[in-house]
């Protein structure tokens, strides 16, 4: 098995220290079983290498891709990690690979599938919840409010039943959906906290919250990264028969060694 993780070009400078990279070592996964990549690694990241994908956080999705200018001194964007991550998300979809995404990776699958964002929420959206909780000095781990699972027949549904605690650490949020996605769960003031494919897919999850930094504390943030792992290990063992016989059937051409 080999798990990409899809983050911004300074969370890859802290390789192991990456709360996502730790929170995969958290739940099982071996180090040798996954790699951070990033925009400048376009030239080399083949999906075909890999079982699963995982979007991180960070910097807001460049509102042209949704029609928009920027509007706000708020928004912060990397228009290069936006292509290579929609590129990215394109393939990893052709191959049916399993996906999560967090945070920020809601936000881009949701603008890929041709929805809109709130460029700041605070501006555009007037919440009755504190979405940003970095302000009030809480620490990233803590939970600041509850989502509600709007659909218990869904990934996020099989592992979370009603409502759970979470962590909130963004400045923008859904806004009209992307054609071909539906809501599995929402804020207590209504807001998109997670999104799946409409059509049937082998997993396909992206939350708004960091489940990453609350895999120690929370047994159903755990089961989320947990989940993910379990569908990209399904993958690597349903698919290495099949690279097996491809290779055996390349050594069996005439004039290749055996």
């Amino acid at each position: 098995m080999r798990i990409a993780l899809s983050v911004s070009e300074k969370e890859k400078t802290r390789g192991s220290e990456s709360p996502y990279y730790k929170a995969l070592v958290a739940v099982g996964v071996k180090t040798s079983e996954m790699e951070l990549v990033s925009a400048s690694d376009a030239h080399r990241v083949r999906t075909e290498d890999y079982d699963g994908i995982l979007f991180a956080g960070g910097e807001d999705v460049d509102p042209s891709f949704y029609g928009e200018v920027r509007r706000y001194e708020t928004v912060h964007g990397n228009r290069v990690r936006d292509e290579f991550e929609f590129a990215l998300l394109d393939r990893a979809l052709t191959r049916r690979l399993p996906i999560l995404g967090i945070c920020r990776g809601v936000q881009m699958i949701n603008v890929k599938f041709g929805g809109t964002l709130y460029q700041d929420m605070a501006e555009d959206a007037l919440p009755q919840l504190e979405h940003r909780q970095t302000d009030e000095g809480k620490t990233r781990q803590e939970s600041t409010h509850a989502v509600l699972v709007t659909d218990p027949e869904s990934n996020l549904g099989a592992i979370i039943q009603g409502t759970c605690r979470v962590n909130s650490l963004h400045h923008q949020a859904v806004k009209r959906l992307g054609r071909g996605l539906k809501v599995t769960a929402r804020s207590e003031d209504g807001f998109v906290e997670a999104v799946e494919s409409a059509a049937d897919y082998p997993f396909f999850l992206a939350v708004q919250w960091h489940p990453e930094e609350m895999v120690g504390l929370a047994a159903q943030q755990r089961a989320i990264l947990a989940q993910f792992v379990a569908k990209c290990r399904q993958r690597s063992k349903t698919c290495q028969p099949l690279v097996r016989r491809k290779r055996l059937r390349r050594s069996r051409r005439p004039g290749l060694p055996r």
